[in-house]
């Protein structure tokens, strides 16, 4: 991938997407591309095919965010909540809800933003620092997966989804202790 000095560097690009309540990674994989966007799709598709089920809605950070990608989930007839640019979280705590109705003409980028400036659209997209996020961090600090030992895209990707079903296992786990009574 090419780095922020402009050069070309061994790296990889780790997707993943998971059920927002239980934290379940429901599809991953690695890429060498250091752009996102081409993966909303894979990831779609794999979440189907790993489930059997089309999800209602779909929230995603900035680097998800097309037209093209908006278009595909429409297709799905899945709900996005993907900001079109980067916002920090108190940002997003401080951003005001739209007033008037809907203008006409107004693009798919302009509607995302005045959808998640709306009661409903914060509350849906906040769902991610309670869910992807916190997976992440305890992918990096946890079990202190901060880079891949192994070279090649192929074993990259093994080792990245045995690093989730590791997650998926702790994640089970730790539901059915807490469903256990105490004798």
């Amino acid at each position: 991938m090419m780095s922020s000095e402009k050069s070309f560097i061994q790296r990889y690009n780790a997707q993943a997407a998971l059920d927002a309540e239980t934290q379940i990674r429901v599809d991953a994989f690695v890429t060498n591309v250091g752009s996102d966007k081409p993966f909303l799709p894979a990831l779609v598709k794999g979440t189907i095919e790993n489930t059997g089920r089309i999800s209602d809605e779909i929230s995603a950070d900035t680097g998800l965010y097309s037209e093209n990608n908006l278009n595909i989930l429409k297709d799905y007839g899945i709900e996005a909540f993907i900001p079109p640019e980067k916002l920090t979280h108190n940002e997003w705590r401080n951003i005001t809800p739209p007033a008037g109705r809907i203008p006409e003409n107004i693009t798919q980028e302009e509607l995302m933003r005045r959808k998640l400036r709306t009661k409903h659209g914060k509350e849906r997209y906040k769902l991610r620092m309670t869910s992807i996020e916190p997976v992440f961090g305890q992918v990096k600090e946890g079990r202190g997966l901060r880079q891949f030992l192994l070279r090649g895209l192929d074993k990259v990707n093994s080792l990245w989804r045995i690093d989730c079903a590791v997650h998926n296992l702790l994640k089970i786990f730790r539901a059915k202790r807490r469903l256990q009574p105490a004798i």
